[in-house]
């Protein structure tokens, strides 16, 4: 339902930073990540799960006596004084840590590039705070931020706050099945489908409704003129990118399918390779894109591939950017059905199942409930020499050198003996040596001869949406 505030998923980071809470000394954490991903929410909830005094400021894009003035406030207002009058943010910072020397505190400053941003070596005054009261204070600091390159050099070695952080949590996205949570009243096709639109970001996942269908909540949301989605994506690259044209070019040739560095450069109007480098190495720090190499040729740079990673950002340049004046006229329902649903149901969907079956994958393999284990799961290059090509297998595990091919389909019909055999002679003919072979159908399957079984791995759809001990 809309307006839902209950709290879903991340187990793992509330168990990271509840166990960093519950340190017995004064300690500090770094917790960053893209826009929208979560930070505050996650951080706000376990606050709410622990009996320690806590004072939560997010800084603002203003002056240092504006933020110290409202940080002052809250301050006077949880430990109920009269108004405090403080005037600099390091004589704030004393104050706390000076009270924390009796009573544990604990201390979040969100948004800390804005204050970063006005008040010259703060990061040096904050490391001073920290290593002059290792010893005689409880305070728990936490420094937040969604700037993630600003927030990423307070690691460097050069930066004065280099080794002081007990926590660093780089917020990712949630993965399918906690973003499932979110819309657990559709049906598990549909689900699919939310997730191949609005991936794995909390606050987009919020604002799905359940009343209505996915298409509706596509146009609702993405698709139509005024939509609550209309300048997300703009609004999250032009918060870090200076130069946004080369940014859209790159963006338009991943979504036509250009993954490889060479086609990238022929099919955008980037002017040349180190332009072209520093645009994807920006891309992904920004958790955009991701750089992909074959499991089986990792360091071959040329068969890496380049994928625009968050689903949100995906859907927006393969059918939203390009058809933007179309979208300002048309009827939302009838733009829908020409210029979405043909592709998105025949190649949208079923790529982005391959990526649900992957993740699919790693949650079973890090519970320990895979009998085949693995150490790496990703794509696989192969060579056809008598055919003249070669390609990539999307899905492959490797443990000790022997490897398991996945194949999802995402198809009505089911599959049989017939079918899964000649998947199985493709791969045989690409000289990928398998010790079993894995399949995901969302239709299930049928008569399956049974002296094929010992080899085959065979999942349904509801089986990647089973609920675990973990989650009832």
């Amino acid at each position: 339902m809309v307006g839902d505030e209950s709290f879903f998923g991340r187990k793992e980071n509330i168990k990271a930073i509840s166990k960093f809470f519950n340190s017995d000394k004064d300690a500090a954490a770094l917790v960053y990540g893209r826009r929208r991903v979560g930070k505050t929410e996650l951080i706000k909830h376990c606050l709410k799960k622990t009996n320690i005094t806590s004072i939560y400021y997010e800084c603002k894009e203003t002056s240092e006596i504006n933020n110290v003035k409202s940080f002052s406030e809250i301050i006077a207002e949880i430990f109920g004084l009269p108004p405090l009058a403080f005037d600099s943010f390091e004589s704030t910072l004393a104050f706390l840590y000076k009270h924390a020397a009796e009573k544990e505190l604990i201390v979040v400053i969100d948004e800390y590039p804005y204050i970063r941003k006005v008040i010259k070596g703060l990061d040096s005054i904050i490391q001073s705070f920290i290593d002059n009261n290792k010893f005689t204070s409880k305070l728990k600091l936490i420094l937040c931020g969604s700037y993630v390159e600003t927030m990423k050099s307070l690691l460097l070695e050069e930066n004065p706050l280099f080794g002081r952080f007990d926590l660093v949590m780089n917020l990712k996205a949630m993965d399918y099945y906690e973003s499932a949570l979110f819309y657990k009243d559709f049906s598990d096709e549909d689900k699919v489908r939310l997730y191949s639109v609005f991936g794995g970001i909390p606050y987009y996942n919020r604002l799905i409704d359940s009343s209505k269908t996915v298409k509706q909540n596509i146009i609702d949301l993405i698709a139509s003129p005024g939509s609550r989605f209309e300048n997300e994506i703009q609004m999250h690259l032009k918060s870090e990118i200076s130069k946004m044209q080369n940014a859209y070019e790159v963006f338009e040739a991943l979504a036509r399918g250009f993954v490889r560095f060479k086609d990238i450069l022929s099919q955008s109007q980037v002017s040349s390779s180190p332009t072209l480098v520093d645009v994807l190495d920006k891309l992904i720090s920004m958790d955009i894109v991701v750089k992909e190499s074959p499991i089986n040729d990792e360091n071959n740079k040329k068969k890496a591939g380049y994928y625009i990673s968050d689903q949100l950002t995906l859907f927006y340049f393969k059918y939203i950017y390009r058809n933007l004046s179309r979208i300002a006229v048309m009827d939302s329902g009838i733009f829908y059905d020409k210029f979405i649903e043909p592709d998105f149901e025949e190649n949208h969907v079923p790529k982005a199942f391959e990526q649900v079956c992957r993740q699919f994958l790693i949650r079973k393999n890090r519970s320990g409930e895979l009998s085949d284990s693995f150490e790496k799961i990703g794509k696989y290059w192969y060579d056809d020499p008598e055919n003249h090509k070669n390609g990539e297998f999307d899905v492959v595990t490797e443990n000790d050198n022997s490897y398991i091919f996945y194949e999802a389909k995402f198809r009505e019909e089911k599959l049989d003996t017939n079918r899964i055999w000649n998947e199985i002679q493709q791969v045989n003919n690409t000289g990928l040596v398998c010790t079993k072979y894995g399949f995901f159908s969302k239709s299930g399957y049928k008569e399956i001869d049974e002296s094929y079984r010992k080899q085959l791995i065979l999942y349904v759809l509801d089986d990647l949406y089973k609920i675990d001990n973990e989650n009832k």
